[in-house]
């Protein structure tokens, strides 16, 4: 019989209980500054975390390897300052007054302003098969394009495939809906639409005569105002009868009497079709210029009489003969060009 006095020990304690497990670990990550014009962040760097837990009565947080902080709210405040564009592993904790935790992570892409654009859109062709149709849309048809071109543009795997991780866009010999061949012109109208910024796409271009490769801009306006009051803004265009040197141009409509207007310049580019190269533009309030791998070789000064100073979309595309296509060398089967990438800064 155990019986209980006023003298008992005051250092009797009850057993702890040493089964409370948290539940329901819920990680909230807010990158500051994060909308669609700047999906990593205002530049700042502030991440803002939340976390919460059933039966928790501390949290804590890390960043990637660094030290783990622990308060008793679950709300905590983060500042990085890795400049450019950066993904952090976010790793939560809940603890309980047992002893007992559980955690959860996240990995979030943050900018952190230095001066430098943040990349804003991009495809990198990673998925085989059709293109991205939140990305791209399709031109299909002939009739000349306005440039007497004697391909009909399909969006078939045949013409248009992600393979391996680049693109390509592959102009074919063939009896097609009334044409001797058929092509792929793909474009981000209505899905990608911006104004100022740099724009990089990787290519290697077809080698065949009169096959015509442009990779180039419009105006998203085209549909209201037409061509060229939209403008047009030509990253890259090569001839089909000179392999070995690349165009840039701006077209544009003369405020005055509404003509064509335009400006060009050429490049030598001998190993445009068995390499590799990077084919950029960088397009500000006052000014557009062009590179071939951060060479440049093209500038225009830009005024408000010109139409580049609201929304254009990017076009891919290969044409066949036409103004710039010339003779379609009669052996002609196939060509093809290859995008490794389209990235687009701002």
């Amino acid at each position: 019989m155990i019986s209980c006095s006023s003298s008992e020990s005051d250092d009797f304690e009850p057993p702890i209980d040493d089964s409370i497990i948290p539940t329901n670990i819920v990680l909230t990550v807010e990158v500051v500054g994060l909308d669609s014009s700047n999906p990593n962040g205002d530049g700042s760097g502030q991440i803002n975390i939340n976390i919460s837990a059933t039966n928790a009565d501390k949290f804590g947080f890390r960043v990637d390897s660094d030290p783990i902080v622990e308060n008793v709210s679950g709300v905590f405040s983060k500042t990085v300052t890795q400049t450019g564009t950066n993904s952090y592993l976010i790793s939560a904790f809940a603890h309980s007054s047992t002893g007992n935790s559980i955690s959860t992570f996240e990995t979030v892409v943050v900018f952190v302003d230095n001066g430098q654009v943040q990349l804003i859109w991009s495809d990198e062709f990673d998925e085989d098969g059709s293109l991205d149709a939140s990305k791209w849309g399709y031109d299909i048809g002939a009739g000349g394009w306005g440039n007497g071109e004697s391909q009909y543009y399909t969006d078939r795997l045949e013409n248009v495939v992600a393979e391996d991780g680049v693109l390509k866009i592959i102009s074919k010999k063939e009896n097609f809906s009334g044409s001797a061949y058929t092509s792929a012109r793909i474009k981000t109208q209505g899905k990608f639409d911006f104004t100022y910024g740099k724009v990089e796409v990787r290519a290697k271009l077809p080698s065949t005569e009169g096959t015509w490769p442009a990779i180039w801009m419009l105006g998203a306006d085209f549909p209201t105002v037409g061509w060229p009051a939209c403008g047009e803004l030509d990253i890259m265009e090569q001839t089909g009868w000179d392999k070995n040197t690349i165009l840039a141009t701006c077209h544009w409509q003369n405020p005055s009497d509404a003509s064509t207007a335009s400006y060009g310049l050429t490049t030598s580019n001998p190993t445009s079709t068995t390499a590799f190269h990077v084919y950029a533009t960088e397009w500000t309030e006052t000014y557009i210029k062009m590179f071939i791998d951060d060479v440049e070789y093209y500038s225009i000064d830009l005024n408000p009489s010109l139409p580049f100073d609201h929304d254009f979309f990017i076009i891919l595309n290969v044409a066949l003969g036409g103004s710039l296509g010339g003779t379609i060398d009669p052996n002609f089967s196939s060509g093809i060009m290859e995008i490794d990438y389209v990235r687009v800064y701002q």
